[in-house]
């Protein structure tokens, strides 16, 4: 049963995550990650708020947070991307997406954390 949970949270995560990427980057262009880092900070959001509730259940887990959040963020990509930018000789543009997606995230994560507790 859980795995269906995780798969069903999945399926909404990726395509959520493909849309949302592109939506941003075709707004504020390809010099910068800019659709990963909004996908990643928001996932980082919504992991925080559903695993700081003291209520939640282990479904709710498994579908938000497993299936939805692993399917939305992706550090695979925030990786291949800091790379690329590093190795187009971006050096400060990949520095800043290094330091501000973990800021980002970490501040994200702990808000949603706090919100929910």
């Amino acid at each position: 049963m859980t795995v269906l949970l995780v798969a069903a949270g999945a399926a909404v995560g990726a395509p959520l995550r493909y849309v949302v990427d592109r939506w941003v980057q075709t707004r504020l262009g390809a010099g910068f990650p800019w659709g990963t880092l909004v996908v990643n900070v928001a996932g980082s959001l919504v992991l925080g708020l559903v695993l700081g509730s003291p209520t939640v259940s282990a479904p709710v887990v498994a579908v938000a947070g497993t299936g939805f959040c692993g399917a939305l963020t992706t550090y695979s990509t925030f990786s291949y991307e800091t790379l690329r930018l590093i190795e187009d000789g971006a050096w400060s543009r990949g520095a800043a997406n290094v330091l501000v997606s973990m800021a980002a995230g970490l501040g994200a994560a702990a808000l949603g954390w706090w919100l929910a507790s």
